[in-house]
């Protein structure tokens, strides 16, 4: 049964790898290599995919506003799940894109012309994004966890926790262990992000 269960779940956890791995259609193409934190004016009008995390969304009266903290794209085109990032850029599309659906944290993918670059500030510091001119946006869904359960094998000799020993009165981890006689093992959970299926845009509001 404990077999088949660990089976079951490196099966679901390989379709939903290989699920990812394809590029969306609306992302696919040629782009330039330009980086968010090396735009300069000359790189006005080129083509780039950018992706990233949402810091913050502006609406305005005709279009909406991404404030995008970039990072890698990977697997997919999905943003790393990385703390380098290339800097921050702003990507604007037109329609209205409700804040409580893009919301900040979650993980979006572009593509578009770089228009000109805005400075604003961050606290105190002033700040130079680079703005995208949305042509396609990929909202990604939140990453999910699979809980994967290991037995670990304990020398039998040797147990801290006995009268007197360094640890006694003290038990960590009593919940997740079992003691079947001198010999025991445990049991330890390990969370593993999964990435989740792309939810696309629509020309519809949000």
């Amino acid at each position: 049964m404990r077999r088949a269960l660990h089976i079951l779940i490196g099966m679901a956890a390989l379709l939903a790898l290989a699920a990812c791995s394809t590029v969306p259609p609306r992302l696919q193409g040629e782009y330039a290599d330009i980086s968010p934190a090396r735009v300069e004016p000359s790189a006005f009008g080129q083509s780039v995919r950018w992706g990233g995390v949402i810091v913050g969304v502006r609406n305005e009266a005709d279009r909406t506003c991404f404030e995008i903290l970039s990072r890698d794209l990977g697997t997919g085109l999905r943003p790393r799940l990385e703390d380098r990032t290339a800097g921050r850029f702003m990507a604007c599309k037109p329609g209205f894109y409700d804040p409580e659906v893009f919301a900040k944290g979650r993980e979006v993918t572009l593509t578009g012309r770089i228009e000109t670059i805005e400075e604003h500030k961050i606290e105190a510091f002033d700040y130079r994004y680079p703005v995208l001119e949305v042509d396609e946006l990929v909202l990604w869904e939140e990453r999910r966890e699979v809980i994967v359960h290991h037995d670990y094998p304990y020398d039998p000799f040797w147990f801290p926790y006995y009268r007197g020993g360094p640890y006694w009165g003290y038990y960590p981890f009593h919940s997740y262990y079992h003691f079947p006689g001198p010999y025991f093992s445990g049991r330890a959970v390990v969370r593993r992000p999964l990435p989740g299926p792309v939810q696309f845009d629509t020309d519809e509001d949000h």
